[in-house]
């Protein structure tokens, strides 16, 4: 087999595994969470902004407890991500195939309750009970939560589909129908959650969320936190998209719960007194390196292409694409250029639209566990958020330079090949002029 051949079965492999029921939920579902994640960011990042002498004059004016209403917000959306996206998740698996899907959500959460544990041990040894506990709820139950949704949708889909439930006269008003109709899917979801947590209390003394989080959530976060792994999260994305399939859509869809359970292990780490800077607990790779550090200006840091097609561009084609690209390009929207120029197979910039990204990972990675830059903690700004002023926002002063030496790097490295292909555009345009003439 050819290594052509050998490519096109992995691209073909990916746009199959792309259109899987459930990494389509996965992906849709985490979607939905973007109110809360960004919102919850919102006030994070009022409460944080990296301004010198900010928090001083913030106390001077509200008192020295002037976060609290902030943080309140921040832990009412990152705090219960895992209730979150156990019934986004589940909304969009049932949807997609065509079933009650509010029901459906609506078990998946009780169900996902039954299996946390039910109470926490205070600093001072005392046990409280009668409680949904946060650390459970949050970022360290977001697998489990993820595990929770796919078996309720399936379960769900499957007993209305071949009528496994309890059919009432049509005499009977539909939102009482349709309560009865999920009652069996109900009974069964919180029979077998009853059934683990029995297992997992009285053999292991522990819960099915700490116990997944030991054996599952752990280790693959672990794995994304990584040069390595970043490099292959990057890697594909560019990969993908270059073939034409959404790789930050793919890519995202698997990896985004656990960039985002890193950035909020972060924000614990804050909330407890801690620091983030130097500390070796705290996570490297998260959801902010790569979509504000390394997909600036859009997959494949875009804006570094566009850039460089201005400073050396004379071909018309290529001119008047990236001054109509340039602004969404300002705002990470590069659609534009992926399937305008198009980048998407396109042999001369196959290699820069890859390599980009790689290095500026690289970057970005060194930046931080050099102590240049301080890892991320639950604070986003919205994805079209401008380069710098991105950086500058979650980082101060030292994520804006990270972002310039990467918008440098990419520009200086797209320019050779903006240069080819700004060749070819132009030998094809003085070809057809000549025809004309002719």
């Amino acid at each position: 087999m050819s290594k052509q051949e050998i490519f096109d079965k992995f691209l073909e492999f990916m746009a199959n595994f792309a259109q899987l029921r459930g990494v389509v939920a996965l992906r849709d579902g985490f979607i939905m969470t973007t109110p809360f994640t960004i919102g919850g960011s919102l006030f994070l990042l009022i409460a944080n902004l990296p301004i010198p002498g900010y928090p001083e004059f913030m106390a001077s004016i509200f008192g020295s407890d002037w976060t609290a209403p902030l943080n309140a917000v921040a832990g009412a959306t990152f705090n219960v991500l895992a209730l979150v996206v156990v019934m986004a998740i589940t909304y969009k698996f049932v949807a997609n195939e065509g079933c009650d899907a509010s029901m459906a959500s609506l078990l998946a959460l009780s169900t996902f309750l039954v299996l946390m544990p039910p109470e926490i041990v205070t600093e001072g040894g005392e046990v409280v009970g009668g409680i949904i506990p946060k650390t459970w709820a949050g970022s360290n139950g977001v697998i489990t939560a993820i595990l929770v949704a796919f078996y309720t949708g399936y379960l769900f889909c499957y007993c209305e589909k071949h009528h496994i439930t309890i059919k009432m006269p049509d005499s009977v008003p539909s939102g009482v129908a349709r309560a009865f109709e999920a009652l069996i899917p109900g009974i069964a979801l919180f029979t077998l959650a009853s059934i683990l947590y029995g297992l997992c209390h009285y053999l292991g003394a522990t819960t099915v969320p700490e116990l997944i989080f030991k054996l599952i959530q752990t280790p693959l976060q672990g794995l994304s936190d990584s040069l390595g792994g970043g490099i292959i999260i990057v890697g594909l994305q560019s990969i993908l998209f270059w073939a034409g399939v959404h790789g930050p859509n793919v890519v995202g869809g698997v990896v985004s719960p656990l960039l985002i359970a890193n950035s909020l292990d972060n924000q614990q780490i804050l909330d407890a007194g801690g620091q983030l800077l130097g500390n070796p607990a705290a996570h490297i790779i998260t959801a902010q390196v790569n979509d504000v550090f390394v997909k600036s200006g859009g997959c494949g840091l875009t804006l570094g292409l566009i850039i460089a097609a201005l400073l050396v561009a004379r071909s018309s084609q290529m001119k008047s694409l990236t001054r109509m690209a340039m602004v969404p390009g300002l705002f990470n929207i590069n659609e534009p250029i992926i399937f305008g120029l198009p980048i998407v197979f396109n042999p001369y910039l196959l290699i820069p639209f890859t390599l980009v990204p790689l290095l500026a990972m690289v970057i970005t990675y060194l930046s931080i566990t050099m102590g240049f830059m301080s890892p991320f903690s639950a604070v986003q700004v919205p994805w079209t958020t401008p380069p710098i002023i991105a950086g500058f926002l979650l980082n101060g002063w030292q994520g804006a330079v990270v972002q310039i030496v990467n918008l440098v790097m990419a520009t200086a490295i797209y320019l050779p090949f903006v240069k080819s292909q700004d060749k070819a555009f132009l030998e094809e345009e003085m070809q057809e002029a000549a025809d004309e003439a002719a």
